[in-house]
């Protein structure tokens, strides 16, 4: 029977080391091992220091792999090892050095703990995607996926929810590797006074000799001179020393040109994830994870949804509302409802009043925002150059007029409702995942004295 179930078990692990990349299969994946098959139920021994998170973030894929070698109705458990099932095989990722005894509380994760903080209740929308997997790839592969990680975005979008994932995540599955969290002002506070009390070699070994280095709004280092030279080479040393490094800041890299060059250049050497304002679904998925956690059971979804599509700026000012919103619900005895969202929120956060434009006017900005003509603009032809101008001269003539969709499609070259229509939505598409395409739509509406909400 082992024989049998180590060959069925080498044919598991074959699909899987197909279908995973190899060095995520080779720390997580290759430590298992098949314990037994009986009625259809495989059962799987996974290292107990790793047991829950393979469980977590690889028990579908194990699941469907074991499937498709033995059969649809197969059920796959994965249970911890006892001393001996897992021999041979690594239980935790190799580390870049070995952690030294006596490490200094600051010099570990536990600096920044909040525990809401974590991958788990970060909410992954199409404007955060890459910027969350590389922050899940860097906790599971340290020094070993992208190294330097840059994660760029506005404020209150979740760089500083990534970064404190991290170091949560790789103090939980990791705990050999030492990890530093730090901020742009904080090293430059400590900087200057170790520089004043004569304790640089106590702040350069406190900042060098880590696994793991993790600043966030890095942007403040502009314009300080010293202590950007000291970040260069703080750098330069964790780098070749093959220690990880993530950062964090308001803008990308090119965009922080107060920065010396040499120290730009290696802010771009490695991935630069950005992660842009949360789209409506995002925002309402992150009120629900919210009200969830803050165990608020009664509000209702339409509540949520009113919030959300009323604050587009930040994750910040999104959970802000809420708790706004829920504290008045609270204080007044009433219950949380849409209309209740809407009364606190038309005090916290009105809604201005955009201003009636006439399509003419809208025509005629689009045709010189876009270097067109009007009677290209209206023209039946449906080129690159000419659709895009089109769409977006039809959906701000419904957003800033008050004429109904027929009569925007008539001052369109005679054009369908449902013409007038697809325009809206596909203009609404690209501004939410293009920024490009929602900064012309924004400088339109300069043009035109108001502004996008």
């Amino acid at each position: 029977m082992n024989t049998q179930l180590d060959h069925i078990w080498s044919q598991v692990t074959a699909e899987l080391s197909a279908t995973i990349d190899e060095p995520i299969y080779r720390i997580w994946l290759e430590p298992l091992r098949a314990l037994e098959l009986t009625d259809g139920r495989l059962t799987v021994a996974a290292p107990p220091q790793t047991c829950a998170w393979i469980r977590e973030r690889f028990g579908r894929v194990l699941q469907t792999t074991a499937a498709a070698v033995l059969g649809a109705d197969l059920t796959l458990d994965i249970v911890e090892s006892s001393s001996g099932s897992a021999k041979g095989k690594p239980t935790k990722p190799p580390t870049t050095r070995s952690t030294t005894t006596g490490t200094p509380p600051e010099l570990t994760q536990s600096s920044w703990g909040n525990p809401k903080l974590t991958f788990d209740q970060f909410v992954i929308g199409d404007r955060n995607r890459l910027a969350h997997a590389a922050a899940l790839t860097v906790g599971e592969l340290p020094s070993q996926a992208y190294n330097p990680l840059f994660i760029c975005g506005p404020p209150g979008v979740g760089k500083t929810h990534l970064l404190q994932s991290i170091a949560t995540f790789i103090a939980t599955y990791s705990p050999g590797l030492t990890v530093r969290c730090s901020t742009g002002e904080s090293f430059t506070n400590d900087f200057l006074g170790a520089l004043n009390s004569s304790r640089l070699g106590d702040f350069k070994a406190g900042f060098r000799h880590v696994d793991v280095l993790l600043i966030d709004d890095v942007q403040f280092l502009e314009r300080k001179t010293r202590t950007e030279e000291e970040f260069f080479h703080t750098f330069n040393a964790l780098y070749d020393a093959g220690s990880q490094i993530v950062l964090t800041s308001d803008r990308p890299p090119s965009d922080l040109q107060a920065l010396e060059d040499r120290l730009r250049e290696r802010f771009q050497s490695g991935l630069v994830a950005d992660i842009r304002p949360p789209d409506l679904s995002t925002r309402i998925a992150i009120l629900r994870k919210r009200a969830q956690h803050d165990g608020l059971d009664s509000i209702d979804s339409q509540a949520l949804e009113t919030i959300a599509k009323r604050i587009d700026v930040n994750v910040r000012a999104l959970e802000g509302a809420l708790i706004r919103v829920v504290a008045y619900s609270s204080l007044t005895d009433r219950p949380l409802t849409s209309d209740l969202a809407l009364e606190v929120l038309d005090g916290l956060y009105p809604k201005p009043d955009l201003p009636i434009r006439s399509i003419e006017e809208i025509k005629l900005a689009a045709c010189e925002q876009f270097g067109i003509s009007a009677e290209e603009l209206i023209s039946a032809r449906r080129t690159a150059r000419l659709a895009w101008p089109r769409q977006v001269a039809m959906y701000l003539a419904r957003e800033l007029t008050q004429e109904s969709l027929p009569a925007i499609g008539r001052e369109f070259g005679g054009r369908d409702h449902t013409t007038v229509l697809h325009a809206w939505r596909r203009t609404s598409e690209r501004i939410s995942a293009n920024v490009s395409s929602r900064t012309a739509v924004e400088q339109l509406l300069e043009r035109l004295g108001s502004e996008q909400r």
